[in-house]
């Protein structure tokens, strides 16, 4: 596994008018704390929100919590192919069946496992406008990306839960 930087001195570029954030690596404290819940939505995480889908979209991830980016805050940013979810405060309020599948974490990179999660999931969080409850029901992919990204919110990494770890070599 990889050491982490310290966290103090984030190192973030602009791409375009958004701002890439550092991904913050396995061995950084923050990815094992539990995020505080919005209690509004602000200019600032909307802003947040924005630069975490820049920061996914140049990781060519599906996903990123905002601990991952060193804000212990309850949002996650999710694209499968269907457009960008911004989800603020969510939580898992229903779950069906049982999949497993190979993961890997922008967390954790080079890094994969086996992970057996719900193949269905609903979430209920708040969308960008913070005004009532967004429901999202997902399967397959999209449901796998959710659970994943609401465990970055608890302080849990897939290599908790998963079998099989396999930790690519380097090229040299």
């Amino acid at each position: 596994m990889m050491a982490a930087r310290s966290c103090d001195q984030p190192m973030n570029r602009r791409e375009g008018d958004e701002l890439v954030l550092e991904i913050r690596k396995f061995g950084d404290p923050i990815l094992r704390k539990q995020s505080f819940p919005l209690k509004r939505i602000t200019k600032e995480m909307l802003t947040l929100a924005d630069n975490m889908l820049e920061t996914m979209y140049a990781a060519e991830g599906v996903g990123l919590a905002a601990p991952q980016v060193g804000i212990p805050v309850r949002l996650i940013v999710v694209d499968v192919g269907d457009g960008p979810m911004v989800l603020f405060n969510p939580r898992i309020v229903r779950s069906a069946g049982e999949a497993a599948a190979r993961e890997g974490c922008l967390s954790l990179p080079g890094v994969t496992g086996e992970v057996v999660r719900a193949d269905r999931v609903t979430v209920e969080a708040l969308g960008r406008n913070g005004q009532g409850v967004r429901r999202v029901e997902g399967e397959g992919l999209l449901a796998r990306a959710l659970q994943h990204e609401i465990d970055h919110l608890d302080g849990i990494l897939f290599t908790d839960k998963a079998t099989n770890i396999v930790e690519e070599q380097a090229d040299e």
